[in-house]
């Protein structure tokens, strides 16, 4: 259950980060980081896709680990989008929650997927 609303989730906050990178690069003309959002931010959603053809457990777990690690990158390109005023609160609040989502789910999947 958790591993389809990861699905759906991955995706959907891919589409919301490749929306984001099209604003900042044409509204606000700043190339570096948002290439850095861009790059870990759809990278998660890469990484709990091939999650899915996971050749074992510990393939599966370690696809998880790399998306949870792309996670925490993109929380940190947000805050500092945010913080150096590249993004607005409004665009910052719709993928900082979402974000903070993804980071709950993946970590507990690994977990349980861990203890199995």
């Amino acid at each position: 259950m958790k591993e389809n609303i990861i699905r759906t989730k991955r995706f959907n906050f891919s589409v919301k980060i490749v929306k984001l990178y099209k604003s900042i690069v044409a509204e606000k003309k700043e190339f570096v980081l948002s290439r850095q959002l861009i790059r870990s931010g759809t990278s998660i959603g890469a990484m709990v896709r091939e999650s899915e053809q996971a050749e074992s457990r510990a393939d599966f777990i370690h696809k998880l680990s790399i998306a949870l690690k792309e996670a925490n990158e993109t929380d940190y390109w947000l805050d500092l989008l945010k913080e150096s005023d590249y993004i607005s609160d409004l665009e910052y609040n719709e993928v900082k929650e979402d974000i903070g989502e993804i980071l709950k789910l993946l970590t507990k999947i690994i977990k349980t997927s861990k203890s199995q």
